[in-house]
């Protein structure tokens, strides 16, 4: 693994556990994350996807993008993703069936 892919997922892992540890767990099932989804500043879905997905290649480009986009801190109390939903739903349904 290259020292870039692994210092993304470093800080992919550490972004996600300080989210986690903000989540309400009322609200955030146990084994899951809080991930908000979509292009519009204002309005974004929230998903609720495995922490499984964190070891996913192609979950771990979209953590990347959003590192650039928004950094780690999410007043949202949960992960934002800035691509189109039906991309994140793309990339999702694929990581389902593994």
């Amino acid at each position: 693994m290259s020292d870039r892919l692994e210092m993304a997922l470093m800080r992919g892992f550490l972004g996600a556990k300080k989210i986690l540890s903000r989540s309400v767990t009322a609200t955030t099932p146990k084994g899951f994350l809080a991930v908000y989804v979509g292009e519009d500043q204002v309005q974004k879905k929230r998903y609720m996807v495995p922490l499984s997905y964190l070891n996913q290649p192609s979950f771990q480009a979209l953590l990347s993008k959003s590192e650039e986009v928004f950094g780690f801190d999410h007043p949202m109390g949960g992960l934002t993703i800035p691509c189109p939903e039906d991309a994140f739903i793309s990339v999702t349904s694929v990581l389902q069936g593994r």
